[in-house]
């Protein structure tokens, strides 16, 4: 180093120390401006290279003073150098993050440490540079300043790390080697499910000691209270919550979640975020007292260990494999209740060829029969004292039998038997009442499709606790639930020419209202779907269901698009955002819609955008065609910088090159916070023969209001209507 540079970079230096000494002495009043804030941000990227630096001149300072490097003028010079470079980039790297630390979210003890153990690292090799050529600066001197420079820096980055990447990020795999799954019978929805994926991809940044956003996720409450763009999430609705949101932003947009260059979450993770909010959540509630076929429950058990299960030990000895064998026949099945296991379950049908006789047959295996299916067979009463004699019997399929249940006390004397079906029977509420407290052992009774009423069942559950009373609902109109909404029947909600509309709904008798104007229907007014109503434009169907003694349904709506002339040709002259390809032009034609859900096919296969461009689009008839009118079919979520276009123009012409300005509209812009629609943009005008048009669709400016203010907004089309 030559030694106008050298003497350049000790001013620089100088400046530094002063620099920051300036911006801790007036630290809360500086705002750092945004045209300052890239050079903040630079601080992780630059601090590797004074690490290294510092690290490599601290060695050599503690060895500066043996005999054999004393007197190298080599050693000597090198040293210096590498100590001043070391010094001034570490200054550098202090500047850039005081000017990070002003930024929102960086708050709390971690960052103070981080902080000082910097600066004071500075300021130590600053000293040790300024001072090592002083007579009082002696071998001592120096391997103790080194040595305590090396303490700073390893704190320095100690801490910058925790910042970084969450606390316990450097001892955690040593300190929690491994994290165990917990067993699916114990798991709960949020602690071990949902509170990983946070933990690993999103409290790095959101917790108490970095608040990105003024967002802590580390703690229920403070999840619930959401940040600075408020709630995290609204329960029942994961398409307005601003968690699964950010996490679908392009990757290049800003306030896409995780960060570029941060470990994005996988499509299971997101799946389980979007079905999580969707269950409207309850941070105590177990994975198993979900419905076996939910999703989110289904999910998870892939991420579980399976239910620890307690194996049952049976005290009688396996049968006769010969007997068993003999026994198999055309009209019953007997089989292992597991493999290996003593036990066996025992399957009879064809109801003409029951009798009791076939009950009596199993004799040599009675022992050993713990399941017994009689399921849709002529057993009377009288054939539960034969029943009674398999005395390890835990499970009896008794269901649409013609058992009255007068004899039921004959199944007492089973001492196992937990599981008792007796649904489609002629059992009442009389001999239950009189009979089921006998049995010591009943877990469960099934009775759905008998004689018992709603009430009568109730009192039987009051006055047995430790049974669980299955029952189907009645349709009494005394104990109404709500109708599922209507349903569709057409394939597809686009047409070009008239169309019959065609509802339909699963229960029998149902009534569906509706209407074509907007209104909510009612059960009044509205008029009755009969199968007559025939679309020949546009319109968005309301339809409800009633029922006496049934609630009426939620609102169903549906969209009908008429599309008359498909284009023989489209071309794309300007070119789509690299993450909304969809399939082209093509797409914008091909009768298939979009919707909110990115997890769905029918977002990446649908949806095409622009945001740096205008979307231009000509369409080409071979056979000229009569048009009043194009519409294009917009996706609005003002949250995610979704907005409608600035304006759309309609070209028209019977040549590519000769085209005129048909007609020119400006959508209405969303407010702040306003739901997320899919509208139609339509442009009309005079009816007139084309064999050409041209529709160009131009971003709009987002709002002051909107975070990304100034910035064009991003426009998704699905489909164009040419009618």
């Amino acid at each position: 180093m030559t030694k106008k540079v050298k003497s350049l970079a000790e001013q620089a230096l100088f400046a530094s120390a002063v620099f920051i000494l300036f911006l801790l002495f007036f630290e809360s009043k500086i705002v750092v401006p945004t045209w300052v804030q890239p050079v903040g941000r630079m601080h992780p990227l630059f601090l590797h290279f004074p690490i290294v630096i510092l690290l490599l001149a601290m060695a050599m300072e503690i060895f500066r003073f043996n005999a054999s490097y004393a007197t190298n003028e080599f050693y000597r010079g090198f040293l210096s150098n590498l100590l001043l470079v070391g010094v001034l980039s570490a200054g550098i790297t202090v500047i850039m993050g005081l000017f990070l630390s002003k930024e929102d979210g960086y708050t709390g003890e971690v960052l103070q440490w981080h902080k000082w153990s910097g600066v004071s690292l500075f300021y130590l090799s600053a000293l040790i540079y300024w001072s090592r050529n002083r007579d009082w600066y002696q071998a001592t001197v120096a391997k103790s300043g080194a040595i305590l420079a090396v303490v700073f820096l390893i704190g320095a980055g100690h801490y910058g790390a925790v910042l970084t990447h969450g606390d316990n990020f450097i001892t955690g795999p040593i300190s929690n080697p491994t994290v165990e799954p917990v067993a699916l019978d114990q798991a709960l929805v949020f602690d071990h499910v949902i509170q990983p994926i946070f933990q690993q991809k999103c409290i790095s940044c959101h917790n108490p000691e970095k608040l990105k956003g003024e967002l802590n996720m580390a703690n229920v409450d403070a999840l619930l209270k959401g940040g600075k763009s408020g709630k995290l999430f609204k329960a029942g609705f994961p398409e307005q919550s601003l968690l699964l949101q950010r996490i679908h932003l392009p990757m290049e947009e800003k306030k896409h979640m995780p960060p570029t260059g941060k470990t994005q979450l996988t499509d299971n993770e997101i799946t389980l975020l979007a079905l999580w909010v969707k269950s409207k959540p309850d941070f105590k509630k177990k994975v198993i007292d979900l419905p076996p076929t939910d999703s989110l429950r289904r999910i998870a058990a892939t991420l579980l260990k399976p239910a620890e299960r307690q194996e049952v030990v049976y005290e009688f000895d396996a049968a006769d494999e010969e007997t068993v064998q003999k026994l198999n026949n055309d009209y019953r099945t007997i089989a292992p209740l597991a493999r290996e296991s003593p036990a066996l379950a025992v399957n009879l049908y064809n109801r003409n060829t029951y009798s009791v006789d076939k009950l009596k047959e199993l004799s040599d295996i009675k022992q050993q029969v713990v399941s017994l299916s009689l399921n849709k067979l002529p057993v009377k009463d009288a054939d539960l004292k034969t029943i009674a004699q398999f005395e390890n019997l835990q499970k009896l399929d008794l269901n649409f039998t013609d058992i009255t249940g007068k004899d039921l006390k004959e199944l007492a004397a089973l001492k196992h038997l937990n599981t008792l079906t007796l649904s489609g029977t002629k059992v009442t509420y009389a001999d239950l009442q009189k009979q089921i407290g006998d049995f010591k052992s009943l877990k469960t009774i099934s009775l759905w499709e008998t004689k018992l009423s709603v009430s009568e069942i109730q009192q039987l559950q009051k006055a047995n606790r430790n049974i669980a009373f299955i029952a189907g609902f009645k349709d009494d109109g005394k104990n109404p639930i709500t109708l599922n909404p209507p349903q569709i029947k057409n394939s597809s909600t686009i047409f070009d020419k008239p169309t019959a509309l065609q509802l339909k709904h699963p229960i029998k008798g149902v009534q569906i209202r509706f209407t074509t104007d907007g209104t909510e229907p009612d059960s009044v007014n509205s008029p009755v779907f009969n199968n007559q109503t025939v679309l020949t434009d546009m319109t968005t169907i309301k339809a409800r269901a009633f029922k006496d003694g049934w609630f009426g349904s939620s609102t169903a709506t549906f969209d009908f698009y008429k599309s008359a002339y498909k284009p023989d040709s489209v071309t794309l002259l300007l070119p789509l955002n690299r993450v909304h390809q969809a399939e082209g032009a093509k797409s914008l034609f091909d009768k298939k819609l979009g919707t909110f859900n990115a997890n769905s096919p029918a977002w990446a296969n649908n949806w095409t955008g622009v945001r740096n461009n205008d979307m231009v689009l000509v369409a080409e008839y071979k056979k000229p065609v009569t048009v009043s009118s194009v519409a294009l079919r917009i996706m609005v979520e003002e949250a995610t910088g979704i907005f409608p276009p600035g304006t759309v123009e309609i070209w028209g012409g019977d040549s590519r090159d000769k085209m005129k300005l048909l007609s020119t509209v400006k959508p209405k812009m969303p407010a702040k916070g306003e739901t997320p629609s899919i509208p139609n943009v339509t442009c009309t005008f005079k009816p007139q023969s084309l064999a050409y048009i041209k529709v160009v669709a131009k971003p709009c400016t987002l709002p002051e209001w909107h975070g990304g203010k100034g910035k064009p907004g991003l426009v998704l089309v699905d489909e164009m209507f040419v009618n």
